[in-house]
């Protein structure tokens, strides 16, 4: 006799190709669109919700599967069409089938959604976006590999190691496609090989463009698998010959059997070993493997934003945490009395202090530490900071870190966020240790035609 409570288990009610007709629901934060059948989600490409289409199975897993629109049979008032289905199918820009009015909406109500669940009542401010949501990045990192017999760029199916060849990239800045697409050639010329990491040979692993958007200056880098790269002295004058604008062309060394882009050692094979970009009227060096913001219009905006929500005052002093290469200390550092950075990176932090000289500020002092170890020894050597700005990494702040926080009790505190899910479950534990939410949470557009989101909170003693 069976057990009274034994679990029954049920097949999905689809099957792989199988065609159905659906009604599209919600969006994923990967971008696609959510249909149920019987309560089994289908997540479905090119698919927004309001939209009713035939969509065919591709994939059935134990509790959800993955379907593509066959025919539209109802479209969305909010549907882009594209000319290239490019960005959608390899993922480079998963809502460039949204209207970016209704991109902004649905990221302000991801945002509220995740505040919501987390049953903290806080008003979430309109979204703020860019005038054109396109070719904003100022960098690319892009993979080579071998397609019958000819070294090609462009960027893996979505949810596959195929690469797809393209030329043009959607959200890049146009000149750093232009980049990846003439240093491409060149290297085809050249008969240099894309590396094969199955079977262990080749060169050239990736290729990567940088320009500072102020200054118009360029950067390529060639990330090889080899310490040597044939033709090295010829393929930069030819690069150099091709692109007016070039100031730097590196040659980075990457030998680990790693999925990481970048290795730690670096040749200038023509120019100099960094660029120089302008950011809220400071200037800052841009070497390969420097941590810069992607799309500087959006991040003077954040900064900007940041630094008028922590209202500084001459006598103030400041810590800016994960401080990178110091673009935060450096942009607040003539408004406050002493301003103190860290961050892990020792590279960054020779950045920020090389930043600091170039820049002729004379008071900010950078630290090489872990951020919640550095802010628990200022705690103990007694340092008050008045504002305290954080912009972590997407797996948030530690429980030390919140504890020094709470130790060194500055009077208010900016957080800047690249993940709101961390920064929710953050903001509960700050509110624990004291602290209030003062004004409305600001979602920012760091990364148009994506699903990511950025924002802004301000938390006070």
């Amino acid at each position: 006799m069976a057990k009274a409570n034994r679990t029954i288990k049920q097949a999905a009610p689809v099957h792989k190709n199988e065609v159905i007709t659906a009604s599209v629901t919600d969006l994923t934060y990967q971008g696609l669109g959510v249909a149920k059948v019987d309560g089994f989600p289908l997540f479905v490409t090119d698919a927004l919700p309001g939209e009713k289409a035939e969509i065919l199975v591709t994939k059935v897993l134990k509790n959800y599967g993955f379907a593509r629109v066959k025919r539209l049979l109802e479209k969305s008032a909010d549907r882009v069409e594209l000319t290239d289905q490019l960005a959608l199918t390899t993922g480079i820009a998963p809502l460039a089938n949204l209207a970016y009015p209704a991109q902004l909406a649905w990221k302000k109500s991801q945002v509220q959604e995740l505040f919501k669940k987390a049953r903290l009542d806080v008003e979430v401010a309109d979204t703020i976006g860019m005038t054109d949501p396109t070719h904003y990045r100022n960098k690319a990192q892009v993979p080579a590999r071998m397609i019958n017999g000819r070294l090609e760029t462009g960027f893996f199916r979505r949810g596959s190691h195929k690469l797809i060849p393209t030329d043009s990239f959607y959200i890049q800045d146009q000149a750093v496609d232009e980049a990846i697409r003439v240093t491409r050639d060149v290297l085809q010329e050249f008969g240099i090989l894309a590396y094969d990491e199955k079977e262990d040979r080749g060169v050239i692993r990736h290729v990567m463009a940088r320009i500072g958007k102020a200054t118009g200056e360029l950067m390529v880098v060639l990330v090889t698998k080899t310490k040597k790269l044939p033709e090295a002295e010829a393929i930069a004058a030819e690069l150099k010959a091709r692109l007016p604008k070039l100031e730097s062309v590196i040659q980075n060394v990457n030998k680990a059997q790693t999925n990481v882009i970048m290795g730690y050692q670096n040749q200038v094979l023509w120019g100099k070993p960094a660029i120089e970009d302008i950011l809220l009227g400071k200037k800052y060096l841009i070497g390969p493997n420097s941590f810069y913001q992607v799309n500087p219009e959006t991040t003077a905006k954040l900064y900007q934003l940041a630094k008028e929500k922590a209202e500084l005052k001459k006598t103030d002093i400041v810590i800016d945490a994960y401080c990178g290469i110091g673009t935060i200390a450096l942009t607040v550092a003539n408004d406050v009395a002493e301003v103190y950075g860290v961050e892990l990176v020792e590279a960054a932090i020779d950045d920020a202090e090389e930043n600091a000289r170039i820049n002729q500020v004379t008071n900010s002092h950078f630290v090489a530490a872990d951020a919640p170890s550095q802010m628990l020894k200022w705690a103990e050597e007694g340092l008050k900071a008045d504002v305290v700005f954080v912009d972590p990494p997407r797996k948030g702040l530690t429980a030390d870190f919140i504890e020094a926080v709470s130790e060194i009790s500055p009077k208010r505190l900016v957080y800047v966020s690249c993940n709101p899910a961390t920064m929710v479950r953050d903001i509960k534990d700050l509110v624990d240790h004291g602290y209030a939410l003062e004004g409305a949470i600001q979602p920012v557009d760091q990364f148009p035609q994506t699903t990511h989101v950025e924002a802004v909170a301000v938390l006070t003693k």
